[in-house]
């Protein structure tokens, strides 16, 4: 009895995982940040999410680097988009479609109702355990309790399942609305879902039953938006050329990041394009080609000199590339011609640290100030302003950059050891001082919660940003 009822209890906790495991994220998955294509993401976004009734000021869309096509929704205001999704989207309209099915989700608040279809769940299954262990009581053979709990188990998993297709359906014509009121048209939603549909083809795992899928299938999901579509105003509309030729470049940029191989073989030096010469920028710096890549770089402000993101990228070839003084004056005009942009900031302060020249010091320490004042979530940034402070001999500020820097990346022991140092070092209920007891009690509170949980907490290696 005790034997039947441990290996029933680990089928049904085994159940479980499986359905919580379809909602979510991992919790690995690098976040890629790039002020060019934060910037497109916010542009392209910001009618839909007016549209769904949110502040384009409060909802982020973030890239992860994937490369599964997929894009999720994880709880609060973000969207996430994998970068396989990106590569893979054959326009800006295709990836609006796929933002506007998100929001779809966050204006639904669906991660927050999760709970509502896995406790139904949940009921089904332990009800099933139960009854299982009551008929191996009541003397029927085990293999009959055994049926009962597959049984149980496999009507759990079934309730849930329909639970999330109700809601991607529901998202689906959210998603649409959004669309329709932001004057943007639905065909590249239907494009990329019939997209979906190929590759559910060619990987052999269409179905004419959507019954074992968290989603619907993608030909219910066509058939149900096409009449949606079609009969919207701005079905016929173009995609805005501006956008689109911004969205080629932020795909080609990101194709040279992340696998400079297939990068080169798609835009070959044929190739005299704008995202051809970017593709190739990226493919070649990262592959230890610092002339090639400069020279590609200088042929994309051949036809912008005042791009900040062409003289952004140049900065970066020169600075990484062991040229840190010959960076700066391209990164200075860089951030002269997009003020607004916190990361190309940051990036002149790392060349300002690494010219090793004192004089370069004060400058650095006000961009970076001005950085995190308008971007706070980059530990970089907090890894460089800690050195300028540790240069200066402020020990206390340069263990509070530390505390932020771990408080980001996820070490809330090393970020409770900075934030203690910083404390003991600063004048009580300054702002510094504040933000250093903040980061202490939220470690401190983050470390209780682990100890419960028995989880061993071992510092992580930071992080190196692109």
């Amino acid at each position: 009895m005790t034997r039947f009822l441990s290996r029933a209890t680990r089928i049904a906790v085994t159940a479980l995982l499986l359905a919580f495991a379809i909602v979510q994220p991992a919790a690995a998955q690098e976040v890629l940040r790039d002020s060019e294509t934060e910037l497109l993401f916010h542009d392209i976004s910001a009618p839909l999410v007016q549209a769904a009734g949110l502040d384009p000021h409060n909802v982020k869309v973030v890239l992860l680097k994937d490369d599964s096509i997929n894009a999720f929704v994880a709880g609060g205001q973000i969207v996430y988009i994998h970068s396989g999704l990106l590569t893979a989207a054959d326009n800006v309209n295709q990836l609006q479609g796929v933002i506007a099915h998100e929001l779809g989700h966050v204006a639904g608040g669906h991660i927050l109702r999760m709970d509502e279809g896995a406790g139904a769940a949940t009921k089904i299954s332990i009800l099933s355990l139960v009854l299982a262990a009551a008929a191996i009581a009541a003397g029927a053979p085990p293999d009959a309790g055994m049926g009962i709990l597959y049984a149980g188990q496999r009507a759990a998993l079934g309730d849930f399942m329909a639970f999330t297709r109700a809601q991607e359906s529901s998202a689906d014509l959210a998603g649409a609305s959004y669309l329709s009121k932001a004057g943007v048209s639905g065909r590249g939603s239907l494009e990329f879902f019939k997209k979906l549909q190929n590759q559910e083809y060619r990987l052999a795992i269409y179905s004419e039953d959507s019954y074992d899928r968290t989603h619907p299938l993608s030909q219910e999901r066509i058939q149900a938006l096409e009449e949606i579509y079609h009969k919207d105003p701005s079905w016929a509309k173009p995609i805005d050329p501006a956008l689109e030729a911004r969205f080629e470049r932020v795909k080609a940029k990101l194709q040279g990041y992340i696998d400079p191989q297939l990068a080169i073989r798609k835009y070959p030096e044929s190739d005299q394009t704008v995202p051809g010469h970017y593709a190739r920028a990226y493919a070649y710096h990262l592959g230890a080609y610092p002339d090639k890549a400069v020279s590609e770089a200088d042929s994309l402000l051949k036809t912008a000199p005042e791009d900040p993101f062409f003289l952004e990228l140049k900065g970066q070839i020169l600075l990484e590339s062991g040229k840190p003084k010959e960076a700066i004056p391209v990164l200075r005009e860089s951030v002269k011609n997009a003020p607004d942009q916190p990361m190309i900031a940051v990036m002149l302060g790392h060349a300002l640290i690494a010219s090793e020249d004192d004089k370069n010091f004060a400058e650095a320490k006000q961009v970076l100030k001005a950085a995190v004042n308008r971007d706070n979530d980059n530990p970089f940034a907090w890894l460089q302003l800690g050195m300028i402070y540790d240069h200066e001999g402020d020990t206390p500020r340069a263990a509070l950059a530390t505390a932020e820097r771990n408080n980001l990346e996820g070490n809330p022991k090393l970020a409770l050891t900075s934030a203690r140092m910083a404390m003991m070092g600063i004048p009580a209920n300054t702002p510094d001082y504040l933000r250093a007891q903040d980061i202490y009690l939220v470690s401190e509170n983050a470390l209780k919660k682990d100890k419960k949980r028995g989880v061993k907490v071992e510092p992580r290696e930071p992080g190196k940003p692109k």
